[in-house]
């Protein structure tokens, strides 16, 4: 069930680099709905085709507020629509939203990657309904289901679009943003250098493949046991707003010194990099003062990005900061510690040791529990799809609008009993 859709009007805030915003607005006009857009930057105008709908934000952070207030009573807006909730922009919209009563769609990167995106209302991550939804609650609700969940697939997806279409954004923040004098990234790199590193990425892929592949031949043809060191982007939102570590640095400090003092003396760690990991953070060089210091140097080994399942297939655990890589390592079955604020994290399959305990006698995740967790997530806030490439887009859409339109969140519904039939995923290499 849909709320009338000539009801609805639309504010869109910013949203993933690239044109998936544009798309799903032009879907929610046909649906009959209003749409605008606010953009902060020529990044943000330079993928809004419709000029007509486009509200630029040329003022200081400090007017936001009022601006975002007045917007809301000026076109009578519904719903509001943005790509993540803490960037400051963001926070206070939702912030003003919620006392307004104003629906808040948010999508993220998804829980259960690579091959799905997340759609929540009200919040994401660390402020995701999911943080105060119990086990049994979910499996209460999946009585009413029997849909099969799919496998994960075992590719990224659309990382070269992603990387792509990242360096055309901040191109034309730093060239054409002129109109946008007053704009402050949300994060402490200037746009320069977000520019920079990603072109240097692109252009050092060939060689930084190599390097990852034999890193990883070694790890694997090693004969040791190994333990997995899941690493985040320092400045994701996920690790700056919902961990206890002010920096990578800080977590590899704990993992490495407590992996000396608890793992077997035959057994190796292994960090593996977020393969987004653009050389901002020397994670290389600090990894290393830190083994040495531990005297494990002989012991540690550090990979750049690139695919997890393979690692995973013969590794003892995993410890992450609240990466949503976890998922696949409680998938495998894997034992699993976090430290931050993750939806997965719940008592019944992510171990609650202290870590050097952890690396010395792991306890086992509970397998079945997980099994219900993924499939109440694929029955509501995952949805099969990317924001990146064409085909991983027009799967998205296929689905997104009608949930964006329905009357209940995906999590209600699906404990309602109100949950539309879900689309079974289809494996298909993007173009």
């Amino acid at each position: 069930m849909t709320h009338a859709p000539a009801s609805r009007h639309f504010l869109f805030l910013q949203g993933p680099h690239g044109p998936f915003f544009a798309r799903l607005a032009k879907m929610l006009g046909h649906a009959g709905c209003t749409v605008w857009r606010v953009g902060f930057n020529a990044g943000d105008q330079a993928f809004w085709p419709n000029r007509k709908s486009y509200i630029p934000f040329t003022q200081t952070i400090d007017a936001w507020p009022d601006t975002f207030a007045g917007l809301l009573d000026q076109h009578q807006i519904t719903d509001i629509v943005l790509y993540g909730d803490t960037r400051p922009i963001h926070a206070q919209a939702v912030e003003i939203a919620k006392a307004r009563g104003v629906q808040i769609h948010v999508f993220e990167e998804g829980y259960l990657r690579p091959y799905w995106v997340s759609y929540e209302r009200g919040g994401a991550n660390g402020h995701s309904p999911l943080m105060d939804l119990t086990l049994p609650e979910m499996q209460e609700a999946l009585a009413r289901s029997d849909m099969e969940a799919p496998l994960p697939p075992s590719h990224w997806g659309d990382m070269r679009q992603h990387v792509f279409y990242g360096a055309a954004y901040h191109w034309f923040v730093m060239f054409l943003n002129q109109r946008y004098r007053n704009f402050r990234p949300h994060r402490d790199l200037t746009v320069t250098k977000e520019f920079q590193l990603y072109v240097q990425r692109l252009l050092l892929q060939p060689l930084q493949s190599l390097d990852r592949r034999i890193a990883t031949w070694r790890v694997r043809n090693g004969g040791f046991p190994y333990h997995l060191a899941l690493l985040q982007l320092e400045h994701d939102s996920s690790f700056q707003k919902h961990s206890p570590f002010s920096s990578m640095a800080d977590f590899l400090e704990l993992v490495v010194s407590e992996f000396a003092k608890g793992a077997p003396g035959h057994h190796h760690l292994v960090i593996k990099a977020h393969p987004l990991e653009d050389g901002r953070v020397p994670l290389r060089r600090i990894l290393r003062q830190l083994a040495r210091t531990h005297g494990i140097a002989h012991r540690v080994h550090y990979l750049r990005g690139g695919k997890l399942a393979g690692l995973l297939n013969e590794a003892r655990t995993a410890v992450t900061v609240n990466s949503t890589a976890g998922q696949q390592v409680l998938w495998r079955g894997i034992p699993l510690r976090v430290f931050g604020k993750a939806v997965y994290d719940k008592p019944e399959f992510v171990s609650q040791q202290p870590l050097a305990e952890f690396f010395a006698t792991p306890a086992r995740p509970d397998a079945r529990a997980y099994r219900d967790f993924r499939r109440f997530l694929l029955e509501t806030s995952q949805i099969a799809g990317g924001f990146y490439s064409r085909s991983g887009r027009r799967q998205l859409l296929r689905q997104v609008v009608d949930l964006i339109l329905a009357a209940d969140d995906p999590y209600e519904a699906l404990k309602q009993g109100t949950a539309a039939p879900r689309q079974q995923l289809r494996l298909v290499q993007d173009t």
